[in-house]
């Protein structure tokens, strides 16, 4: 379980490239989503829980029937891929946020990882998103 002081330590990469990505993904996901193709509303950097401090993935989907967040994304650069990657693990496997699928992007690297609840890790596309039916790096 992830502590409110782990919550409170998570740092902000507002890089300029980190930004412009989280940036065309609410663009892209938004226009699905006011389209009403896609069910889950994309949020960026928004509180999992607004009740307490909590954990501030780079992009959330949120489910507004369920209350959930299923999805969450989150935008690094190479050095910090391991860390998000395990933030994305332990949210996903400890927490009850109902996260379903956790995605991070190394933008040096174009690269997608991809974790799953009740799976692991993802190896075959992970940039593609169940609950949404999509591809996520046909967005970037």
């Amino acid at each position: 379980m992830i502590t409110r002081e782990e919550a409170l330590l998570i740092g902000v990469n507002a890089t300029k490239e980190h930004q412009r990505v989280i940036c065309k993904l609410i663009v892209a996901l938004g226009r699905f989503y006011e389209q009403g193709t896609m069910t889950l509303e994309p949020f960026p950097e928004t509180m999992l829980n607004e009740g307490e401090p909590s954990p501030v993935p780079d992009v959330s989907l949120y489910d507004n029937v369920l209350f959930e967040t299923p999805v969450i994304i989150e935008i690094n650069h190479t050095d910090g891929i391991k860390n998000d990657l395990k933030k994305v693990r332990r949210l996903i496997g400890e927490t009850d946020y109902g996260i379903i699928e956790g995605f991070v992007y190394d933008y040096r690297l174009r690269q997608w990882h991809k974790h799953q609840k009740g799976i692991g890790d993802v190896l075959d596309k992970p940039s593609f998103c169940n609950a949404i039916n999509l591809d996520l790096s046909t967005l970037l």
